[in-house]
């Protein structure tokens, strides 16, 4: 692309950071922010998408803008979309403004939503893309997988001493990390369309698994679907937390296990056991949540489901919170992923490192090229 106007770049930044206000909220669609400059370059109006279902980014800033957006530019973090849904085309929308120019950052991989950047070029716009394409991608990289990859995107949260235990020998494990780490972790529910535990957590923690953000009242929270991977339909009872209604609750359970038990008691999708025997298959409880719409899933299982879902290639975000604690001895943050010689093993890029309170949280991507694609 040819060399942006800093004012088109100091809007795009704008418009991604417009963008991350959606999340939590706009799933299964993705997050867009807009930015629309009258003819002189001035912001004239800005938006983003609020809501599944609700007016898109563009249409928000336009109806800002209004008259001002004529002759002016769109700047738009993902590609004006050109379909009809639960609301109208942005590409038209855009067309009817008289905009002159749209300058977007990412295309659309929805094969049900492209040709908004053709269709606007047709109309006579100047249309250009790619402007910060990889900032804005990473805003939207839950729904980008989802789209690509056919599953949701996983993130993987633990928390660990600094030699790599998450509980003590004898299992207790409250609190290794920091109030700031935990608060931390709530605000990763909360932009979450599920968190998945384990049989194990379940029964050790009996963890409710909603989220609960500082400042914010329950009802601004956006709940996350509580997944709870129990093979044998044996960890989950009456009376558990993660039924307590804060949030919807669906339990995974085998084919062949007997779950008679748990009617009435929360909705229950039955799956095939992983090849080897041990657990669920991976891929197909991925691929019943995007099912149910799931875009973006918190991984906050113990080591065993860490384990498999690394051994699965279905991990596409790691989050350590790591305490400056010892303990020596206990259970470490992952379990047996299929790797037994350092040649296999997962290489991550650590992509941010912050700290909060006394821990440490390091935030990495696995490096693909370095384990086998998922199926």
């Amino acid at each position: 692309m040819a060399t942006p106007a800093p004012v088109e770049t100091a809007a795009m930044r704008r418009a991604i950071e417009l963008a991350a206000r959606g999340l939590g909220h706009t799933s299964p669609n993705p997050v867009v922010g807009c930015v629309v400059l009258d003819s002189a370059g001035r912001t004239a109006g800005e938006g983003w998408h609020q809501r599944a279902g609700g007016p898109h980014a563009e249409v928000h800033a336009l109806h800002a803008a209004g008259e001002r957006a004529r002759g002016g530019t769109a700047v738009v973090t993902l590609e004006p979309c050109n379909h009809t849904g639960r609301t109208g085309p942005c590409a038209q929308a855009l067309i009817d403004a008289g905009v002159a120019r749209v300058v977007y950052a990412v295309a659309d991989p929805n094969p049900s939503a492209t040709g908004g950047a053709l269709t606007l070029a047709e109309a006579g716009i100047d249309v250009e893309g790619g402007l910060l394409a990889d900032e804005a991608a990473a805003g939207n990289e839950a729904w980008l997988t989802s789209v690509l990859r056919g599953r949701p995107f996983v993130l993987w949260k633990y928390a660990a001493t600094l030699d790599g235990r998450i509980a003590a020998a004898d299992g207790t494990s409250r609190w290794i990390s920091s109030p700031e780490s935990r608060a931390d972790v709530h605000r990763l529910r909360a932009a979450a369309d599920a968190v998945i535990v384990g049989s194990g957590t379940a029964r050790a923690d009996d963890p409710q698994l909603g989220a609960r953000v500082s400042g914010l009242a329950d009802d601004a929270v956006s709940q996350p679907l509580r997944v709870v991977v129990d093979s044998s339909a044996s960890a989950v009872k009456a009376g558990a937390r993660v039924l307590d209604g804060t949030a919807p609750t669906l339990i995974a359970v085998a084919e062949d296990a007997d779950a008679a038990h748990l009617e009435g008691l929360a909705p229950l999708v039955r799956l095939p056991r992983a090849p080897q025997g041990r657990g669920l298959s991976i891929p197909a409880l991925l691929q019943a949540l995007q099912a149910r719409d799931v875009r973006s899933a918190l991984l906050e299982g113990g080591p065993t489901l860490a384990g498999a879902f690394l051994a699965a290639g279905a991990v596409d975000k790691v989050v350590g919170y790591l305490a400056p604690v010892l303990l020596g001895a206990g259970p470490s943050a992952v379990g047996d992923a299929g790797i037994t010689t350092i040649t296999q093993a997962l290489r991550l890029d650590v992509t941010d490192t912050a700290r909060l309170g006394p821990d440490l949280r390091i935030t990495a991507t696995p490096i693909r090229h370095s384990r086998p694609e998922e199926n």
